[in-house]
């Protein structure tokens, strides 16, 4: 049997979704907020949780001297073209009235993490001391009895510490940088462990926005159906988009939004054979993505005719290779701490292994499309690298490598340089050859191959107790080890096609009336670039905001007409 309900405006995803939700509500409209898996949080409660938003009014209270005019000519360089102007435009027009509204709607607080580099600080506008900003640990325990339905950390600590982006640095730096590193493990260990006797469970990075946001919606009244799967829109006679039908416990449910639907279901991360079609068949399923994201909402807009660009694109992420069963461990520090390089299969370097990690997925990608496939990649490090950090957030100093990598053909190691090769299955004289060479280089404190350390984006991730280059460091074949290193990402990033208002586009241009998209659903508002730390989240949040502030004004005049 099927079943009808009348709303002003649905929300299809429960990421950045719920900041749509929230801005909507606040206008005076009824919303319903659908998911299709059985947690609220999306991709967003899996990242680190960062927003990129320019010129925001936490950057003014911290001090961050931007502005919108610095924005501007900074996207003008790194968009490059790549996506229409007035989409990244309006993003930066409306992205301080975002986080003003996220501040009046929520009981988040956020803080900038400053000395986070934009990824391209050397570019026009760039800002070396960056313009991501995060949500301060959040009591999940505010969620009171929907605390079941936020969705699950992606490691759990083995003590209650709410770690922060700008925590992890230090963190990483605890042996080399004990006074730093060791405060803030005993400070987030203080708050974790004290907030639990006192009944608080305190959550830090992308779970704590996606707890702060449906904290935000639930004290809303704004209702959240999980396990509601979108299975088409429905159009009126004039082909404008006037609700959906939702499949939620064996039934059909056809939805009624007056003021229209907003797909911000993520992107197609978990649809293979898609993905191996029009990116690269070299993918594995190694995506960090949300399980959910296999591209529903995009499928259900095309349906009706919009358009799609992009899809060749992800937010590309190295990682180290996943166990059988398991998913792959990010790299984002590892890469550019020194007393370690990144070869392929021949044995020989072939990028900055410290750039963006977008940048990194394009570069291997390249070689594959130039017929120079990288084929296996390997992190190669020694014992002091090894006693020295951290690796995949879960190793600690001078921790043995988990004894399953070995097992599974994941880390190798060698006391020499041949014998390393030959544990790898990489040619010896090369490896020899690439290590002489990089040692000569970090001895110099210049990497005059790649321009590792250049960029202050590189040196973030860096030892400041190494001089003069915190990224480089020859490397001792006393010990040395290696593991091998896949392509992943943090979701696909193209979708369909939208104007500066959010509306989706059809195939020639024009908006389809009622329907919008925002987040990894949507077209990349930056084309194939990553700006920043947190650009994706923050375009999510920003046009969450513009979509629900476009519905409740269009619907508005199409009733006076």
């Amino acid at each position: 049997m099927t079943e009808n309900m009348t709303i002003d405006l649905l929300v299809v995803g429960s990421g950045t979704g719920l900041a749509a939700a929230l801005s909507a509500h606040e206008q005076g409209a009824a919303v319903l907020v659908i998911e299709k898996t059985d947690f609220v949080g999306g991709s967003t409660a899996r990242s680190g949780g960062a927003f990129w938003i320019p010129a925001n009014p936490v950057l003014d209270e911290f001090g961050a001297n931007d502005s919108p005019e610095k924005a501007r000519t900074y996207l003008s360089a790194v968009v490059d073209g790549t996506s229409p102007e007035p989409r990244w435009e309006s993003f930066l027009e409306h992205g301080p009235d975002t986080v003003r509204m996220l501040e009046r709607m929520t009981r988040m607080r956020f803080t900038w993490a400053e000395g986070y580099s934009d990824y391209h600080p050397e570019l026009p506008g760039g800002s070396p001391a960056g313009r991501s900003c995060e949500c301060r640990p959040f009591d999940v325990a505010r969620l009171g009895k929907e605390r079941a339905r936020l969705r699950p950390a992606v490691m759990e600590a083995p003590l209650p510490m709410p770690v922060t982006g700008a925590d992890y640095k230090w963190l990483n730096l605890m042996s080399k940088s004990p006074v730093r590193g060791f405060g803030v493990a005993i400070k987030r260990a203080i708050q974790g462990v004290g907030g639990k006797l006192i009944g608080r469970e305190y959550a830090a990075g992308g779970r704590a926005l996606a707890a702060g946001l449906f904290d935000g919606v639930v004290r809303a009244g704004i209702p959240v159906w999980t396990g509601a799967g979108l299975e088409r829109l429905v159009t009126d006679a004039d082909g404008a988009v006037i609700g959906a039908v939702v499949t939620r416990d064996g039934r059909e449910i056809t939805i009624t939004a007056r003021r229209g639907v907003v797909l911000a279901a993520g992107g197609f991360d978990h649809d293979l054979a898609l993905r191996r079609s029009v990116q690269s068949a070299s993918l594995e399923d190694w995506s960090l993505g949300a399980d959910g994201n296999t591209g529903d909402a995009i499928r259900a807009a095309q349906e009706l005719g919009a358009g799609v660009a992009l899809m060749d694109q992800a937010w590309w992420f190295p990682a180290i290779s996943p166990l059988p069963g398991e998913r792959p461990i990010v790299m984002l520090a590892e890469r550019s701490l020194p007393g370690s390089f990144i070869v392929d299969s021949s044995g020989s370097r072939f990028l900055n292994e410290a750039e963006d990690y977008m940048s990194f997925g394009h570069d291997v990608l390249e070689r594959e499309r130039e017929g120079r496939p990288v084929g296996a990649m390997w992190l190669v490090f020694d014992q002091e690298y090894r006693n020295s950090y951290l690796l995949g957030g879960q190793v600690f100093p001078r921790m043995a490598l988990p004894k399953a990598w070995y097992e599974h053909g994941i880390a190798v190691r060698g006391s020499s340089w041949a014998e390393l090769a030959e544990q790898m299955g990489v040619p010896a004289a090369a490896l020899g050859e690439t290590a002489h060479r990089f040692n000569e280089l970090a001895a110099a404190g210049a990497d005059d191959d790649f321009g590792r350390g250049d960029s202050a984006y590189d040196r973030y991730y860096g030892d400041p107790t190494i001089a003069p280059n915190p990224n480089l460091r020859p490397l001792n074949p006393a010990g040395l080890y290696a593991v091998r290193v896949v392509l992943s990402d943090l979701g696909t990033c193209g979708g369909i096609t939208a104007d500066a208002e959010g509306r989706a586009l059809a195939e020639d241009g024009t908006p389809i009336r009622g329907l919008y998209v925002i987040g990894n659903s949507a077209a990349n508002v930056f084309g194939e670039s990553y700006p920043g730390a947190g650009a994706t989240i923050g375009q999510g949040l920003v046009y969450g905001h513009i979509v629900a502030s476009h519905a409740m004004a269009a619907r508005e005049v199409d009733a006076e007409r």
